[in-house]
């Protein structure tokens, strides 16, 4: 008579279930307290929110920096996502500029860390991000093409948003109406009618 053989595989299953589990924890905490807090946190605030040890943390990242990377290219995918679908469902090129920028400041706003990771990586062309970033903008850029000041490039559109999202996190808590009035004046500025020559990059 053959022998049964030993029920191990459910066992392994709820493992790896858990860990799954445990894994999706510590993203999503890290999400919120990198947002809140941006990437200097402590990562024992990490373990704490998401409800797991130490060690279970390490085992999934075993370096901080891995950890952060996950959650910014996680979020960042969400954020740019959100913000170019508002845009393409703008028909109009310069609402749909102006779409794009309400909402990505609205991201930027509310996440401290994404923002940092973009003033300290915008010039690497291997960062996650910006490049992405950069192919978006440049997308808008040349549907409102006519409607922009002579010389306006995707870098200046990525930098323009650099600058706006640290006004937006300054500015967001006390109404975020402060950062649309600048958001505002700067779009006003680079309107075509606007001739005068930009100073070279």
């Amino acid at each position: 008579m053959a022998v049964a053989e030993p029920h191990t595989t459910p066992r392994r299953r709820a493992v790896r279930a858990d860990a799954i589990r445990n894994r999706e924890a510590i993203v999503e905490a890290a999400a919120e307290v990198l947002a809140e807090q941006g990437a200097a946190v402590d990562v024992r605030e990490i373990a704490r929110r998401s409800g797991v040890g130490m060690g279970t943390l390490y085992r999934h990242f075993p370096k901080k920096e891995d950890l952060v990377r996950t959650v910014l290219d996680q979020d960042f995918s969400r954020w740019a996502e959100a913000a170019r679908q508002a845009a393409i469902d703008a028909e109009d090129p310069w609402a749909a500029l102006t779409d794009f920028y309400r909402q990505a400041l609205s991201g930027c706003a509310r996440h401290r860390a994404l923002m940092e990771s973009f003033a300290l990586t915008w010039t690497d062309p291997d960062a996650a991000g910006i490049p992405r970033l950069r192919a978006v903008l440049e997308e808008l850029r040349v549907r409102a093409a006519e409607l922009l000041r002579p010389g306006i490039t995707a870098d200046d559109l990525v930098l323009l948003l650099i600058s706006l999202g640290y006004a937006a996190q300054c500015t967001d808590a006390g109404g975020p109406q402060m950062w649309q009035r600048l958001l505002r004046v700067s779009l006003d500025g680079l309107r075509a009618e606007h001739r005068e020559p930009l100073p070279e990059g």
